[in-house]
């Protein structure tokens, strides 16, 4: 019997790699998006993935999306939470709209999707959650402060709940991705690409491959007795 994955924010980018090389190992994959249709059906008749439309802003959204994932998958084993919305602007330019949008999304859906697909690993004594947070949310980034935020909280959130559901044989973890060649990041300039990279230890920016490695680890047996930890994947540049 293959092992279930749901991802939160699978059309795109680090969460369309993570559904294809998720369902290339085996497992049985639903994900959900929020605008991106022609991406998701794409995804889905490449993969055979379940594509689930949800506004991870909204818990009622998250919670149909967590039904509908079990209902298609036959449980969850393990939760990835990757929906991400970023923005670059002073802390006095983002406007009390913007940062809510970028709260919720961040971090409220991260909660969110915890909250509706918990019960049912409590009940089986077993599951792996896997949040996404960044670099950023260990050592901030300025022009980034809503960001920075929500991703510290993630990463407050993965420690804390690792604590309350170890004793359930649940984990929780959370991936830190550096500078990745994703789509999110295509509008920073070149030049500050190049320079992040030559201030990289390993002299490069991430590829999405390297995150989804990561997820694969955590969501396996390799990692049993991990759990409580924030996984860096920024080729040294925060240690």
């Amino acid at each position: 019997m293959s092992d279930k994955v749901l991802i939160i924010g699978g059309s795109r980018g680090i969460g369309a790699e993570a559904v294809r090389r998720f369902a290339r190992e085996g497992w049985k994959v639903a994900f959900t998006y929020h605008r991106s249709e022609k991406e998701a059906d794409e995804l889905r008749q490449e993969t055979g993935a379940t594509p689930i439309r949800c506004d991870v802003k909204f818990s009622n959204s998250v919670k149909i999306a967590v039904d509908k994932a079990y209902e298609v998958l036959g449980g969850v084993d393990c939760l990835i939470c990757n929906a991400a919305v970023s923005d670059i602007n002073l802390i006095t330019d983002i406007g009390d709209e913007r940062w809510e949008e970028i709260i919720n999304t961040n971090l409220n859906g991260v909660y969110y999707a915890i909250e509706h697909c918990l019960p049912a690993m409590i009940s089986r004594h077993e599951g792996s959650i896997i949040t996404v947070s960044s670099m950023w949310g260990q050592v901030g980034a300025s022009c980034e402060v809503a960001y920075s935020a929500a991703k510290a909280g993630v990463i407050g959130l993965t420690k804390a709940l690792a604590k309350e559901v170890g004793p359930s044989g649940i984990r929780v973890n959370s991936i830190s991705p550096g500078m990745i060649d994703t789509e999110m990041n295509a509008h920073i300039d070149a030049d500050i690409v190049a320079e992040i990279a030559d201030e990289t230890p390993l002299g490069r920016i991430g590829k999405v491959e390297d995150v989804v490695s990561a997820m694969l680890f955590l969501a396996s047996k390799e990692s049993s007795f991990i759990t409580g930890q924030v996984i860096g994947v920024n080729g040294g540049l925060v240690i």
